[in-house]
């Protein structure tokens, strides 16, 4: 900006403040000039030389007169155009004077909003001086606006709650502060802001009473630790009833074991079969209970191991095969070839869900059959598992709630049936972690079908192998004759899949009259028709075909197998790799085969199998179940010493090894008077850690089946547990392990 132009603006500035004293100056410099002009003028003419001449005077004072008209023209159009200016000026400052309203009245309703605010809102210089505060802060600090302008009050801390920091760089903290209407907890937004240009920033704080909020997290966190607490203590308390419970049913169950293995008088022998059927009633209801538990406490643990899918299937119907046999029941599985054969996932939990929806079908059928079928889900690696049956079925009303806790399909039913109503609730929480789900379709008086969708990828370490395949039947001839029920179909439905033509028959008559019309690759004839009609039939099918095959029943097996007419006999229920080596075998080399499958039989004493017995420490403080595992390790081969409670196992572990003779195991009851088994097993490491010599293996004996507690069986040192009530089985084969380690080891 140059030096002329802040002059003219500074003139500007004076004309515009100073309007009376330059219109004075002014008018006196116009009065000057024209009096000066006229006088000058006249003067000049009316002098001796001034060569006066009338005309030149007129001429001049014409021009004067032009000039003058001249100028007030320009003065009028100058004043025409400031008008039109002023005007212009005029509306601006009315639109200007409009927006100042508009921006007094928004200044307003913003000062009323903070004002009115529920927040708590204070600004505070960099010193912590407040220089604004809006009602409700005010109210809160119990002082009035002036007092609280330029102090610098901060309310009393109580307690300090999580603070944060926003990306934005706004600080977020909970405070508990005493305030003029009682402790009260506040959520505070603290922020820098800029209030004026070329001002420093002051700190914004808007704080939002929480109290009600804050209050109810804390009562709700209470209740949560104290619903945690109780559901531990509920779990615990199932643990030891579990513990109190087993530890006289094991001495039920493994006696009643003991009895049945001695000679017996039939009425004797069916007094014993229900004490042992009633103790499995009962270990099956504490098992269902303990289940409950663990899924309400979310301890359920899942697997991801490969296990064979169509093994689980078949075991699961071989398992309730005498169940469904004793109530005239068929039972079959059918799994399809599409699937493979070697799946990754939990075979326990799945075995469990299959094992219960199975037996209820059979406890809930009284004619026909129930079938368990493994096919293809509708998304990728998931496995549909039906299970139909073909009982009272459940009613549409009752569909709804039969899932739940402690719901049966009606309470008549829960009367003549029985049960806790936990197995299907069991059932859907385990099939839903497992990603799944479980549906029913069912009709009063028609049977029910409970679907379970579940993703069991295949076993990819399993390659090409990681399949079934049957035999190529095509073209070939087969005649099933067998009473019609699911077992025929599923049978009839496998071979046809291996390209076989079927014919089913359930009527004698039309068997034989069948028989003769063609050359049958295979004639399968069921039992089930009766035991004289079937080798009736046998004997006829002898004519029309090489491939003779029977189906019995493992009861009705050596009634039929060694003396009817057939070449071959399958046990129901079928395995399909059973089947398929019946009927898909070359004629010349298969002939001679005569069964199924060698009849299992009962495993002989370890000592047998292993030399001699083992010496077995048994740390038991329960007479009845020291009793029980003496029996059972004698006979088994074994030698036993009981020791009743923690400290006499100390005792005669160590005279044992003092002696140059230790156990080769050592059986610890987990729950034990003076010294308990996890103690017991702790200090017998500690003092085989300081001192030379061979480990001894230590199994737990445990009713307790919570993780927890199996984590402390191993964290003591021990090598295993087995689950009360013993299974003989089981026992058999730990004990069987060891002494193979220990050959082994010699």
């Amino acid at each position: 900006m140059g030096p002329l132009f802040r002059i003219r603006l500074r003139l500007r500035r004076f004309m515009r403040r100073h309007r009376t004293i330059v219109a004075i100056v002014r008018s006196l410099m116009i009065f000057s000039a024209g009096f000066g002009g006229a006088y000058g003028f006249i003067k000049a003419s009316i002098s001796e030389n001034s060569g006066y001449n009338p005309h030149t005077f007129a001429i001049g004072a014409s021009f004067l007169f032009a000039l003058a008209c001249v100028g007030l023209a320009t003065l009028s159009m100058r004043l025409r155009f400031v008008a039109k200016k002023l005007q212009k000026i005029a509306l601006h400052n009315e639109v200007l004077a409009d927006r100042n309203w508009e921006l007094q009245e928004a200044e307003q309703r913003a000062r009323n909003l903070f004002e009115q605010q529920g927040d708590l809102i204070v600004m505070r210089e960099q010193d912590g001086s407040i220089i604004f505060v809006n009602d409700a802060y005010c109210q809160m600090a119990g002082l009035d606006r002036e007092n609280l302008i330029g102090s610098r009050f901060a309310f009393a801390l109580i307690e300090q709650g999580d603070s944060a920091l926003e990306p934005s760089g706004t600080r977020v903290h909970d405070q508990r502060i005493e305030s003029a209407i009682g402790p009260r907890w506040i959520a505070w937004r603290e922020a820098l802001v800029r209030s004026d240009a070329g001002h420093p920033a002051v700190l914004q704080c808007v704080g939002r009473d929480v109290t009600d909020r804050t209050e109810t997290e804390r009562a709700l966190a209470d209740a949560r630790d104290q619903a945690n607490a109780a559901n531990r203590a509920k779990s615990r308390f199932l643990a030891m009833a579990s513990h109190e419970i087993r530890t006289p049913l094991n001495g039920i169950l493994g006696m009643s074991g003991l009895l049945l293995e001695t000679q017996l008088t039939p009425e004797q022998t069916t007094y014993a079969k229900a004490v042992r059927t009633s103790g499995e009633a009962l270990m099956s209801l504490i098992d269902e209970l303990l289940d409950y538990s663990k899924i309400e406490a979310g301890k359920l643990a899942l697997e991801a191991q490969p296990f064979s899918l169509a093994a689980l299937i078949e075991e699961i119907t071989e398992l309730l095969a005498p169940r469904a046999q004793a109530k005239q029941l068929e039972i079959a599985a059918y799994m399809d070839e599409r699937l493979p054969t070697w799946v990754t996932g939990d075979a326990a939990r799945l075995r469990q869900v299959l094992l219960n929806l199975a037996g209820n079908a059979i406890k809930f059928t009284s004619s026909g059959g129930v079938a368990v079928i493994a096919e293809p889900g509708i998304w990728p690696n998931e496995i549909s598992f039906q299970v139909r049956d073909t009982g009272i079925g459940i009613a549409a009303e009752a569909q709804e709630r039969i899932f739940r806790e402690f719901e049966q399909a009606d309470d008549s039913v829960a009367r003549s049936f029985g049960g806790t109503g936990l197995g299907l609730a069991i059932s859907d929480r385990i099939v839903k972690r497992m990603g799944g789900r479980i549906s029913l379709q069912s009709e009063l008086g028609a049977g029910s079908t409970f679907e379970v969708c579940v993703p069991l990828p295949a076993a990819l370490e399993r390659g090409e192998q990681n399949s079934f395949r049957g035999p190529d039947l095509t073209g070939q001839s087969i005649m099933l004759i067998a009473p019609p029920g699911l077992q025929a179909e599923l049978i009839e439905r496998r071979l046809q899949n291996w390209g076989a033509q079927t014919c089913l028959v359930a009527e004698t008559e039309v068997a034989e009259a069948l028989l003769p019309e063609r050359a049958w690759h295979a004639v399968l004839v069921d039992d089930a028709i009766g035991s004289e009609t079937a080798r009736g039939l046998g004997m006829t099918a002898q004519r029309h075909t090489t491939r003779l095959i029977v189906l019995v029943t493992p009861v009705s097996r050596h009634e039929l197998a060694p003396t009817a007419p057939f070449n071959f006999y399958l046990v129901k229920p079928l395995r399909a790799a059973s089947l398929a080596a019946r009927v898909g075998f070359d004629a010349d080399g298969a002939a001679s085969a005569l069964i199924d499958d060698p009849v299992p039989m009962i495993a002989p004493p370890i000592a047998a199998r292993a030399g001699e017995g083992l010496s077995i420490l048994v740390a038991e403080d329960n007479d009845i179940n020291a009793l029980l595992m003496r029996s059972l390790l004698t006979k088994l081969g074994h030698h036993a010493d009981i020791a009743v409670h923690g400290e006499a196992a100390l005792d005669s572990w160590l005279a044992a090894r003092s002696a140059g003779t230790p156990y080769d195991l050592i059986l610890m009851d987990v729950q034990m008077p003076k010294l308990d088994g996890i103690a017991a097993a702790k200090r017998i490491r500690a003092l085989e850690a300081s001192e030379p010599g061979r480990r001894t293996p230590i199994l737990a004996l445990t009713a307790n089946t919570l993780v927890e507690d199996r984590y402390a069986c191993f964290e003591a040192g021990m090598d295993g547990f087995l689950v009360k009530p013993i299974d003989r089985d089981k026992l058999d084969e730990a004990l069987a392990n060891l002494a193979a380690a220990r050959q082994v080891a010699a």
